[in-house]
């Protein structure tokens, strides 16, 4: 990108020029010569010289989906036993005891008080804390394909930005694997307020690797990263291919010790063309869109069957969908 700004400097006085940059893409952004040209006082000659600019310039991923973490901390905060909305379930904390009202979880009985008392108590519980979460994000040849005017790894760490907001805030400690052949970004036990900017930082300088993911390597990364029982969050691809010959055959590796979800972009072209009627042309398109459509459930369905909870949403609303199933998880009890 080159500027160019003039400027009148009378003698024995100095100018300071500002020029301002807007980027079009994170990551580092290297200076590269400013040039100097200076006329005499008549404009008939000029002389000219060129210095190195030593300095860098680190562009910072947008974080688009902030909007909507004020609404998902209000939903957290029900759930965190602020308000008169508890949840039970297995793995909660126990945080008190109330008279029983019709809908309740008979489960949640406390008999031995109810023996003591006139009616009937049932224990309130309230999600725990401290639990851990490993973001995973495929960097491979998938993620570079392009949803709208941006490849899907965007849409993908909007919304692992979001979800580590949201669990920070939630007491819970948020990890970042980047992964498609080998590591290619890794943050680890940051506090709660270094944990974002940490992400942030960490994601400025990925960018899509035209490779085929590695699932084997991934998943066993990503077990040594989390040895204890954690809720692993795989932003990835649900195309068929990638999942059924690369994902399944090493999945139970990752269910069999700690909760899984995934996460993936959806293209909403494909159901704009799955509607699509009015000439032979778009009929093509649309029986081609709802082919894409099928095998992608069908994959989602293989993975729930193994216990994994699947989201597959647009880039506009693959954040909040994500962090509402994280919401979802915490209050079942299941972090």
């Amino acid at each position: 990108m080159c500027t160019r700004d003039s400027l009148s400097v009378p003698p024995g006085e100095r100018r300071r020029v500002t020029t301002r940059l807007r980027p079009t893409r994170r990551g580092d952004r290297q200076a590269d010569r400013i040039t100097i040209r200076s006329f005499g006082p008549l404009g008939l000659l000029s002389r000219q010289g060129t210095h190195r600019a030593p300095w860098t310039v680190r562009v910072l991923p947008p974080f688009t989906s902030r909007k909507h973490l004020p609404s998902k901390l209000a939903r957290l905060r029900e759930l965190d036993g602020r308000t008169s909305v508890l949840t039970r379930g297995e793995g909660t904390e126990f945080d008190s005891l109330r008279e029983y009202v019709p809908g309740d979880d008979t489960r949640s009985i406390d008999w031995r008080a109810t023996a003591r008392q006139t009616t009937v108590a049932v224990r309130t519980w309230r999600p725990e804390r401290d639990r851990h979460i490993l973001l995973v994000l495929d960097t491979g040849r998938t993620s570079a394909g392009r949803v709208g005017d941006a490849p899907r790894l965007d849409s993908s760490m909007d919304a692992a930005l979001l979800l580590a907001a949201l669990a920070s805030r939630a007491g819970d400690r948020v990890d970042l694997l980047a992964y498609d052949r080998k590591v290619r970004a890794l943050v680890q036990g940051r506090t709660a307020g270094d944990v974002l900017p940490a992400l942030v930082n960490a994601m400025a300088m990925l960018e899509p690797e035209l490779v085929e993911t590695d699932a084997r390597g991934l998943t066993a990364t990503a077990l040594r990263t989390s040895p204890r029982r954690s809720l692993i969050v795989l932003l990835t691809t649900l195309d068929a291919t990638p999942i059924e010959e690369g994902l399944l055959p090493v999945l139970t590796q990752l269910t069999q010790r700690h909760t899984v979800l995934l996460a993936s972009v959806a293209d909403p072209h494909i159901t704009e063309m799955a509607a699509a009627r009015g000439n032979a042309d778009a009929i093509y398109e649309a029986a081609a869109a709802a082919q894409a459509q099928s095998e992608r459930h069908r994959t989602a369905e293989q993975l729930r069957r193994h216990g994994v909870t699947v989201v597959d949403a647009t880039p506009h609303d693959l954040a909040p969908a994500l962090a509402d199933a994280y919401l979802a998880l915490k209050a079942a009890g299941r972090l």
